[in-house]
């Protein structure tokens, strides 16, 4: 069996048709979703060693558990700007939970994560924007800070976001400025960008 009909009857076997329903009537956009919940994706995740090619297959297929796991099997060191670029290109606005977990998993550890969240939050397409204030509050919970030519632009570019009529956006935007609140209490080290 290959790794994809392994994982696609893994899913099936964690199934939680009550979730499934509840995502499917809540307007996202996917050819099937399972209903498994983000632990028992992890677990799921965890039964095989990261795989960039596994991951891209993952990614192709249109079940929002595959989206999410081929995130967490995609390795760090693979992944990269352009990747990211085309897999962003391809969300959809009622996916914004896989940015979520994008951010989270992936896009805060590329090496040039700082500049790729500012020039997303720079962009004019919403889900680029959404990454890119996801991302870059991943980036204030590990512990970085802005230096001041960083400030004065994430300021102004939240100041313009905030009045989107994205819902996912305008709460990353805000939940990017509380965790610059906090940074501003505690600076231990300087963002690069």
């Amino acid at each position: 069996m290959t790794d994809i009909a392994q994982i696609k009857a893994d899913l099936r076997a964690a199934m939680n048709g009550v979730a499934a329903k509840t995502i499917r009537e809540s307007g996202m956009d996917y050819r099937l979703v399972y209903g498994v919940e983000l632990p028992r994706l992890r677990e799921i995740a965890s039964a095989y060693p990261p795989d960039r090619r596994l991951a891209q297959a993952l990614w192709q297929e249109d079940i929002r558990e595959c989206k999410m796991l081929a995130i967490m099997c995609y390795p760090h060191d693979e992944f990269d700007r352009d990747v990211a670029s085309l897999w962003v290109e391809s969300l959809r606005p009622q996916q914004a939970e896989l940015a979520q977990l994008m951010a989270m998993d992936l896009l805060c550890h590329l090496p040039e994560a700082s500049d790729l969240a500012f020039c997303w939050m720079a962009d004019e397409r919403e889900m680029f924007q959404l990454c890119g204030y996801l991302t870059l509050t991943r980036l204030l919970m590990q512990g970085a800070v802005f230096s001041p030519a960083s400030e004065a632009e994430f300021l102004d570019q939240a100041a313009a976001a905030l009045s989107s009529t994205f819902l996912p956006l305008r709460k990353a935007v805000q939940n990017a400025l509380l965790r610059y609140e906090e940074t501003t209490q505690t600076e231990t080290s300087l963002l690069p960008h």
